[in-house]
Parts: structure tokens; sequence; C-alpha cells
């Protein structure tokens, strides 16, 4: 599920790069993925809609088997 995972998250990190941010996956357990946001995402304001609208959303597109992804 890792692998997929990270898959997933090469198709979101363009899209956070443009504005200066980017994610990296920290641990998969179970369900559960934990990212790290990084650069400009790192104490943006609106993080928590990044990370739940728009990261969980497509990594849960992708991997079926998740169900829920939280930043750490």
């Amino acid at each position: 599920m890792r692998d997929q995972v990270e898959k997933a998250l090469a198709k979101i990190r363009p899209m956070l790069e443009r504005d200066g941010g980017s994610v990296d996956l920290v641990d998969v357990e179970g369900s559960v993925v934990k990212v790290r946001l990084t650069g400009a995402c790192h104490g943006c304001p609106m993080s928590q809609m990044t990370l739940k609208a728009g990261i969980e959303r497509i990594i849960r597109q992708e991997v079926p088997s998740v169900t829920e992804v939280v930043a750490v």
C-alpha cells in the first residue's frame, strides 16, 4: 500500500509545489496515512483544507483502502 500512496502523492506534489509547498509521506499505519506538509504548506492557515479536500480526497480515490490522511 505504501507504494500506491507514494504514487498518489507524486500526482499531488506538482500542485503544491506551484504554491511553494510540498508533502512528504511519514508512515502508513493500517489504513491511516501520515504525511508532513512542508514549505509554504507548513503553517498555512489553509493547510487543513488542503489536507482534507485535496490530499486525502486524491489518496482515497487512488488507494480505496485508505480511510484517513493525517498531518504530523
